[in-house]
């Protein structure tokens, strides 16, 4: 008895190895005409040399009818087939299969109560009828369409397939006729908008920068929206989805939840520098930079800079901005700027600004600005600059479609500048006569375009461009724009270079440690060109920079600290850039 169960168990257990060791040889395609062998491959999933499975047949059936039913061929023949080799360790796999013309979409109908939304509904699927009759192409134009309902206050609309009927004509050619039932159920407003989480900003701050207003009928496209919208504003951390729901009054309510950050900043350093040499005083240097923002919670922006380079050099900046003036889609805004300039002149600025904010990402704006030079003791000092007033006027154009401020993963920004000024030299009266003209027009093009884009996830790509350019037959080296530092051209010194022409690039690798922090690899490339002139001779060069740094979201705002070389320069002319990222 023993021993019977014992032959047993080893033929069973050779039996098994015997089936087991059985491979697949090859796998051949015959009979297709409209698919090709590499597709029915892919969709079989069955690599040569493996080894045979229970039920390979009826899975590789499966897997292939599916397919083909998914791609619009309802109508096929499938043979499948083991040919085994002599020793029976390994088989070939054959494949016989006629795909037969694919089912053509005729017609649609749609059944719905509400005539008045046939417009919204009809063209998605107008849009397959002629076309082969795929499970993607009809679910998509079932999720389209749906998303249209969404977006016009039926968020809970539904649309049931009640009918597939399939025919053929004389000549063999395959139809079907779809019948789509849409139920759009309850109609749904934003009868309440609820706000938690702002113990200091106003709720009507952040419904308006929403885009939406109470009574209005629910819209999917809104709601996905005011995350961006909200980050855009630099008051909170990362805004999450709001909720929508029915309260007990079977009233619809749109729930924001936000979480406030600190939004005002300081930021600045100021140290001493000791008398170099008898005589001679020392002096005080430094940066300073108070950024207000979301002043009383109303959305009011206030900002000042201090910063003075070396001994005579120094600049001093105000800002202010009033959002939505009277509730208005305008905001103005205002600046009072002066800079000495070494022991050469005072430039001091005055200007203003009306921001028509268009849609919630496009904006146009309209400046008037006001601008002295005024030269430093051109008596004793000789000619530097003309003493000289400017009118400016312009006009801006935005697009900012970015996903957050300060540390976007997709989206763009791009702003055009067109200023147009009027020159008048007033002095000093003894050099006067070397003005060929009392008076000069000046153009100003000025244009920055920034693009974002998430290859991989916390991996992010950014790029930015910016060019511009001062036209004028005379201009003096207070008009020049500033080339170099933190800003612009990062391994060089602030506002190292001057010219009437410049640009710059920068391209960054970002890896996001947390949702507004990151580690950046860079290279930074510059240009200026600076024209002949009474004051200086030509001088033009094109600058590379590189280097690495990281940005991080602190309680005081988002830090970035940079280490970046100079395309000539060794590892000991290295420079660190730091700054605090202030958007007013």
């Amino acid at each position: 008895m023993i021993r019977q169960l014992f032959i047993k168990i080893v033929f069973v257990v050779l039996l098994y190895h015997t089936i087991a060791a059985q491979n697949i040889g090859s796998i051949s395609i015959a009979g297709n005409k409209k698919i090709s062998d590499s597709e029915y491959l892919t969709w079989l999933s069955i690599k040569p040399g493996g080894n045979e499975f229970e039920g390979i047949i009826d899975t590789a059936a499966n897997r292939l009818s599916n397919n083909l039913r998914s791609n619009g061929y309802y109508n096929f023949k499938l043979e499948i087939t083991k040919d085994y080799s002599p020793d029976s360790t390994k088989f070939d796999l054959k494949i016989y299969v006629e795909e037969n013309n694919p089912v053509i979409i005729q017609y649609i109908f749609l059944e719905i109560k509400d005539s008045s939304l046939v417009e919204i509904i009809e063209p998605n699927f107008k849009f397959i009828e002629g076309n082969i009759f795929t499970k993607h192409s009809l679910e998509r134009a079932v999720s389209e369409t749906l998303a249209n309902l969404q977006n016009v206050g039926y968020p809970f609309a539904s649309i049931k397939i009640s009918s597939v009927y399939f025919y053929s004509d004389s000549s063999s050619n395959q139809f079907v006729d779809i019948t789509a039932k849409i139920e759009l159920n309850q109609i749904s407003r934003f009868d309440k908008i609820d706000i938690e989480g702002n113990s200091k900003t106003k709720d009507y701050v952040i419904i308006r920068a929403a885009r939406i207003n109470t009574g209005e009928y629910y819209n999917q496209k809104k709601i996905d929206n005011i995350p961006k919208l909200l980050n855009r504003l630099r008051y909170f951390n990362s805004v999450s989805a709001p909720n929508y729901f029915f309260n007990s009054s079977n009233e619809g309510v749109l729930n924001i939840v936000v979480e406030e950050k600190e939004t005002n900043s300081f930021d600045g350093i100021v140290g001493y520098v000791p008398s170099q040499k008898k005589g001679t005083n020392g002096y005080f240097t430094g940066y300073i930079n108070i950024s207000l923002q979301n002043i009383f919670g109303t959305g009011r922006s206030a900002g000042f800079r201090w910063q003075k380079e070396n001994r005579n050099s120094q600049e001093l900046e105000i800002k202010y901005l009033e959002p939505w003036f009277l509730d208005f889609p305008v905001n103005l805004s205002g600046i009072i700027f002066q800079r000495v300039q070494d022991t050469t002149y005072v430039e001091r600025k005055f200007g203003g600004s009306v921001e028509f904010l268009a849609t919630d990402e496009i904006s146009a704006s309209l400046l008037l600005e006001t601008q002295s030079v005024i030269p430093t003791d051109p008596e004793n000092r000789g000619f530097t600059v003309f003493n000289s007033t400017l009118t400016t006027s312009g006009v801006i154009f935005k697009l900012d479609s970015r996903d957050d401020v300060y540390s976007p993963t997709e989206g763009f920004y791009f702003l055009s500048t067109y200023k147009f000024s009027s020159k008048k030299i007033n002095g000093p009266a003894l050099y006067l006569p070397l003005a060929a003209n009392k008076s000069e027009e000046l153009q100003r093009i000025e244009l920055d375009f920034l693009a974002y884009y998430q290859p991989i996830i916390r991996q992010v790509l950014h790029f930015g461009f910016h060019a511009k350019e001062l036209k004028s037959d005379l201009f003096e080296i207070s008009d020049l724009y500033k080339l170099g530092g933190t800003n612009t051209l990062r391994g060089y010194l602030e506002n190292q270079f001057f010219g009437n022409r410049i640009f710059w690039s920068n391209l960054e690798y970002r890896y996001l440690l947390t949702k507004r922090s990151f580690a950046f690899l860079f290279f930074d490339s510059g240009y200026y060109l600076r024209n002949d002139s009474d004051s200086f001779v030509r001088a033009e060069s094109f600058k590379l920079g590189y280097g690495m740094g990281i940005s991080l979201e602190t309680a005081l705002g988002v830090m970035a600290v940079s280490f970046a070389f100079a395309d000539a320069g060794s590892f000991s002319d290295g420079k660190i850039h730091f700054g605090l990222l202030n958007e007013f």
